[in-house]
């Protein structure tokens, strides 16, 4: 008889779950078997028993034949692939496929050699057809007919390649990297909001810069208390409310005396708020402003703005609805009525319509809050090119969304239970990391045709002009951590890259926008050669690139990425040169060695890229670390002798910041995301500040050397019509980009 455990590992393979893994130490590591049952029961496979399993492994070999056509295909453009067809045996067939806009597609049946099967008592034959070439780009629809029987599937044709960064290859672009929220004017109400942005974009672009890549705007929860992690939102579909800019809504402008005395006194209590160091209270600023945005929402629009909300609903469809329901539910438990999203009736549902009676308002009011972003964003992307820059806003794609929030109820057919999203332990964070966030389920995201993904890129890219992956190696596997456990007894669950990857090529090329995929940390070897392949773009930091135990020389680095000095999982640059990210960890106790050796290793690290900034001539050979601003802008200028088609320049770097945004593996253990935008002072540094800002200016001149002179030349004749204008090959493990 055959070994129980041997079973259980063969079934985990044939449904993409790791067996074993290589630690970031590079020894290979057995996955156990109580964390395969685990996994594979919240994968909906029965694993009790022996006899359960064989069962399931049978089933897995029967699954494909039990369908007509497959629930979604997804193929790549001007491929030469075939569809499988599955019938009684000797019936005939034929498919063909009906395009977005309406054209048809005939396919050709070519001879296939597998034998039929009996699947529940009926022989099963599988015929092959080949799908046309010429298909086009998009959205499709199978169909299959044979006797009296019929079916139809999702096809989705997509890039070869991402055809939007090819025009990026003849020359560099630097932009601004920013925590929105942090980034305050004396006109904000105590949190960075869309009008900052589209200053911030302003003195951007006066500067050179071609973009601003902002955090996650993703909603949160629709009233305080609200999560401080844009990494851990309700849903990534909708956009958070916290970053309206109240005054720039035009019904503000009919507001009665009385209220719009009463907005003017909400704004005025957080004001001074803009100018403290001191953390950032997201609580109170929402409240203010749901306050105020009542006031305004309840304002009469006219024809032209009435209609545009309208239209805006009806393209937003049921998912809206859903969202609306769901933020008016959570604001409001009533009485008597179930309390938390896992106890509500599927979205949808009779039963789910049944608890917003009586709740009109509140969902016309979630509904409305949601069109006001979207033109507020739609305004700061456009103000953004207007100002001169290439690609104006880049927008953050979180990994995933929190247990209890909007997408964890309305989707959860397509979200795996049982289990949390995380990352296995690597050398910058020794205990590993749960993310508490629910993952995609492979086989149900699948035979939903791909849908939700699709909606929520969609949303993401409506008005950017790129796009960011968080951990875009989640598109290709995810580590999978049962309920309970501790991060470093999970294992890897293997997607249909693919097939996600694909889709996000698809809908960026639709939206004219560029996709940068954060791929810091552990991965296999082929997955950045195969991303580069498909046009999306990777990640670089200075301090994880290696040659061995010496920095990558620049020449190295790839054409195809996102070059920076840093990211928002490290302190800002001057606090990582002074060992902040060892002695933070240190006090928080996420260290598995003595802290002496961590510092000793980051000292040398430090030294390795100081001796390479030295031997290229950016930095003076005597210069040391308390040359702070010097050794940071020499950073930078080195990440202008990589061939890296886009440089980032993280704003805390910028003015001289050193408090750490986030640190990897906390929660509450430290105020993640919600540090001020500060200088080397303490005091807080507001927009109006930074447009005059000597360091920031030096900075950014550094970044305009990085352009050859004729690209020079123009952005600096575009930014100061702008100002014008304006009168107000070894990489180091880590899980940098990730919370």
């Amino acid at each position: 008889m055959e070994d129980a455990e041997e079973l259980l590992r063969e079934l985990a393979g044939r449904h993409g779950v790791a067996t074993s893994f290589s630690g970031w130490g590079g020894a290979r590591l057995d996955v156990s078997a109580t964390t395969l049952k685990a996994v594979l029961g919240a994968l909906g496979i029965p694993v009790e028993t022996p006899e359960a399993i064989r069962a399931a492994l049978e089933e897995a070999d029967l699954a494909p034949w039990r369908h007509i056509l497959p629930p979604v295909t997804v193929i790549r453009e001007g491929q030469d692939a075939a569809v499988n067809v599955h019938l009684p045996h000797g019936s005939s067939a034929s498919l063909w496929v009906v395009s977005e806009d309406g054209g048809h597609y005939a396919a050709r049946q070519v001879e296939n050699s597998d034998e039929s099967r009996t699947v529940d008592g009926v022989l099963t034959g599988r015929a092959a057809f080949l799908l046309p070439e010429d298909l086009p780009l998009g959205w499709h629809t199978l169909h299959v007919r044979s006797e009296d029987r019929a079916a139809e599937a999702t096809l989705v044709v997509t890039p070869d390649r991402l055809r939007t960064t090819e025009r990026l290859a003849d020359n560099q672009r630097w932009g601004l990297m920013a925590q929105l929220y942090s980034v305050r004017s004396s006109r904000s109400w105590g949190v960075g909001d869309f009008a900052d942005l589209t200053d911030l974009a302003a003195i951007g672009a006066a500067e050179g810069a071609s973009f601003v890549l902002v955090n996650p705007l993703h909603a949160a929860e629709p009233m305080p208390p609200i999560e401080d992690s844009p990494y851990l939102p309700a849903t990534r579909r909708f956009v958070n409310p916290l970053y309206l800019r109240v005054e720039d809504i035009p019904e503000h402008a009919y507001l009665t005396a009385e209220d719009r005395a009463h907005v003017e006194e909400l704004a005025q209590e957080l004001h001074p708020a803009n100018s403290s160091s001191e953390l950032l209270d997201r609580d109170a600023a929402f409240a203010a402003k749901l306050a105020a945005l009542d006031l305004v929402w309840r304002v009469r629009r006219g024809p032209a703005r009435e209609d545009a909300y309208r239209r805006f609903c009806d393209a937003a469809g049921p998912g809206l609805d859903d969202f609306a329901l769901w933020c008016a539910l959570a604001e409001r438990p009533r009485t008597g009525e179930p309390s938390g999203t896992g106890e509500w009736p599927q979205p949808g549902s009779p039963d789910a319509a049944r608890l917003g009676d009586g709740l009109s308002d509140r969902l016309d009011f979630h509904r409305w809050l949601q069109w006001v972003c979207d033109q507020q964003l739609e305004a700061a992307q456009r103000a953004a090119k207007a100002a001169g820059m290439e690609l104006g806003l880049l927008h953050d794609l979180a990994v995933g969304v929190r247990p209890d929030g909007a997408d964890a109820w309305a989707l959860s057919d397509v979200l795996a239970r049982g289990v949390t999203v995380g990352a296995p332990p690597d050398m910058f964070n020794q205990q590993g990391q749960n993310w508490s966030q629910p993952p995609w389920h492979p086989a149900r995201l699948a035979e939903s045709g791909y849908a939700a993904y699709r909606d929520m890129l969609r949303t993401i890219l409506r008005h950017s002009g790129g796009i960011r992956v968080d951990h875009i190696l989640g598109l290709f596997r995810l580590w999978w951590i049962p309920e309970g456990a501790s991060p470093g007894e999970g294992t890897y669950v293997h997607y249909d890259h693919e097939a996600l990857v694909g889709i996000l090529a698809l809908e960026a090329q639709r939206a004219d926008a560029i996709v940068v995929g954060e791929d810091l940390g552990l991965f296999e070897p082929w997955v950045r050669d195969y991303l580069a392949e498909r046009g999306v773009f990777g990640t670089s930091i200075v301090w994880f690139e290696r040659d061995g135990d010496r920095p990558l020389p620049p020449e190295r680095y790839r054409q195809a990425c996102l070059t920076s000095v840093n990211t928002h999982d490290l302190p800002p640059t001057a606090g990582y040169l002074a060992g902040e990210h060892v002695r933070l960890r240190q006090a928080l106790g996420l260290l598995e060695r003595p802290v002496e050796e961590e510092l000793a290793a980051a000292e040398t690290e430090i030294a390795g890229v100081l001796e390479l900034l030295r031997a290229r001539g950016l930095l003076e050979e005597d210069a040391s670390l308390t040359d702070e601003q010097q050794v940071i802008e020499a950073l930078y200028a080195l990440t202008a002798l990589t061939p890296s088609s886009l440089l980032g320049v993280a704003l805390v770097d910028a003015v001289g910041e050193r408090q750490t945004q986030n640190q990897p593996g906390t929660h509450r253990e430290h105020p993640n995301w919600r540090i001020p935008l500060t200088g080397p002072d303490g005091q807080a540094v507001l927009l109006e500040d930074l447009a005059s800002s000597p360091r920031f200016a030096s900075l950014a001149q550094v970044m305009r050397r990085a352009l050859p002179r004729e690209q020079a030349s123009a952005k600096q004749a575009s930014s100061k019509q702008v100002g014008a204008q304006r009168s107000s090959t070894q990489h180091r493990s880590t899980q940098a980009g990730e919370e």
